[in-house]
């Protein structure tokens, strides 16, 4: 291998060590091999095979090293087991991606605890890593530190991690603060068919930014005379929406009041990080913000993210389809009372504890314990609405615990262009799923699942619907690619194998 080749795969492995949160030392150990072994495969001085990088691939479990070498992850699951004990929800996805956008706010520290150690989380640190922000892993790798530069170097910014988030649409709020004129690439993220940005470009366009798109790039300028006349009305209560507005508000001088505003979990964790950066925020939870901005933000700022409800449903679920008895601690209850209502109208045992709050100190968490139940259809339609509704995340789960209810389920995902779509994957371990159009499924209950191997959806939720269906399967599944559930899950498969499911991942080597 050519010396340059070389050094380009040390510094993959480099990356890809310290997003994992490892030090040369871990990683060696894991290995079977020395600290400084380690140290000159990263600085390219050793001769390195692809057996040994496959190796480093399994280890550090990441795409990156193993792109071109290793393969994609897959998932086969042995399932038909019952599930006991108790497990803790992981910080939120979403919130932990709208602080790292937010970051860019101040020019002091930023230390977040608990991150989520996600691909999503990853794919951002790839691209502030790129634009000068220096990032790194502290207290064990639980805890992100993240320190920004005095001037951003935006045109070295990594455009093919950009491309692989949604997430990096929410820099426009924070760079508009910083310079006058900067290119972001076109978002993606999960395939969810068609999902407009306008109503991001309509609210920002009220500070000034004007956005233009040519082929793979949107052209933003901003024009600094202009300023939120009256209060800003979003034509979408969408949560990246809100985000965006938040992140333009915190930082121009003056008042400004967002009408129709998202309420929900990951919008009230960035009010609440903000309110620690000197911004004051009247009628958080509501749909009516009103931003009391700060033009300079120098300070530090330490804040520990909110844990996540949509990954707390995907538990509840989990015992829900597989007949257990499962403790789900650190559950916010406020973001999950109507499930939990649904849940009980349709028959679901459960416990709840004592409300107590979670780290920041505002959101308010229980444990909740769900036993073995005989489940009936419910009688309305499941279907999702804003905040406090039943969340647009959480209603795949419920065509995997409608399979196991009595009767006809109707499930309505009027938000996407074709997520429910994607739900018909059930009916290849059993279930009855009938398509009545892009948006609406119904399900019939119960089901006798039945073992299959498949290609993961390229949707976040539906993929780990399919997981879940297939812990209830008697025998043994595959789930191919499980990119995407790593994009939005910490370590899932090991996580549920604690509480007893049987998952192996492997690869094609």
């Amino acid at each position: 291998m050519a010396d340059d080749y070389l050094s380009r795969i040390g510094k993959l492995i480099r990356d890809a060590r310290k997003h994992r949160g490892w030090t040369q030392a871990e990683l060696g150990a894991a290995l079977g091999t020395s600290q400084s072994a380690v140290n000159r495969i990263e600085n390219g001085g050793q001769n390195i095979s692809l057996e040994m990088i496959a190796r480093i691939s399994e280890a550090l479990d990441s795409e990156i090293v193993s792109l071109g070498y290793g393969g994609p992850m897959h998932l086969r699951v042995v399932g038909g087991r019952r599930l006991s004990g108790s497990i803790d929800v992981k910080t939120s996805k979403n919130a932990c991606v709208a602080l790292l956008c937010a970051s860019l706010l101040t020019t002091g520290r930023t230390t977040l605890r608990r991150v989520a150690r996600i691909e999503e989380v990853y794919r951002l640190l790839e691209v502030l890593n790129s634009i000068g922000v220096k990032t790194r892993w502290t207290n064990d790798g639980a805890d992100l530190e993240i320190t920004p530069p005095a001037e951003l170097d935006l045109a070295a910014m990594d455009q093919a991690a950009a491309r692989r988030t949604r997430s990096v649409l929410m820099f426009l709020g924070p760079l508009m603060h910083r310079v006058d004129r900067f290119k972001l690439p076109y978002a993606g993220g999960c395939d969810l068919g068609t999902r407009t940005v306008e109503p991001h470009m309509a609210a920002l366009r009220r500070f000034g930014l004007e956005v233009t798109a040519t082929t793979g790039l949107y052209h933003a300028e901003v024009d600094r005379t202009v300023s939120p006349d009256r209060p800003i009305v979003l034509t979408e209560r969408g949560d990246t929406v809100t985000e965006n507005a938040l992140l333009a508000a915190a930082r121009h001088d003056g008042v400004t009041v967002i009408r129709n505003a998202s309420p929900n979990y990951m919008v009230q964790d960035l009010c609440f990080f903000l309110e620690k950066l000197g911004v004051r925020i009247d009628g958080i939870g509501t749909t009516t913000l009103t931003v009391h901005g700060v033009a300079e933000i120098s300070c530090d700022v330490d804040y520990a993210p909110s844990e996540d409800p949509v990954e707390a449903m995907s538990l509840l679920a989990a015992a829900v389809v597989t007949s257990s008895e499962l403790t789900v601690r650190r559950a916010p209850v406020e973001f999950l009372e109507i499930e939990l209502a649904v849940l009980e109208e349709m028959g679901l045992d459960y416990d709840r504890s004592a409300e107590y709050f979670a780290d920041n100190g505002r959101t308010r968490l229980v444990d909740l314990t769900v036993r073995p139940s005989k489940l009936s259809s419910p009688i309305d339609k499941i279907h999702p609405m804003p905040f406090p509704g039943i969340n647009i995340d959480n209603v795949p789960f419920f065509a995997a615990i409608a399979a196991t209810a009595q009767g006809s389920t109707l499930i309505h995902d009027w938000v996407y262009d074709n997520r429910a779509i994607y739900l018909t994957e059930l009916t290849r371990l059993g279930a009855s799923v009938q398509l009545m159009d892009p948006h609406r499924v119904l399900v019939e209950g119960p089901t006798r699942w039945r073992a299959a191997e498949m290609m993961c959806p390229p949707a976040l939720r539906p993929a780990v619907v399919v997981l879940l269906a297939m812990l209830a399967t008697e025998g043994t599944s595959v789930l191919r690619n499980v990119y995407v559930i790593n994009r939005g899950y910490e370590d899932l498969a090991d996580r549920l194998n604690s509480i007893g499911a049987q998952i192996e991942t492997f690869r094609d080597i």
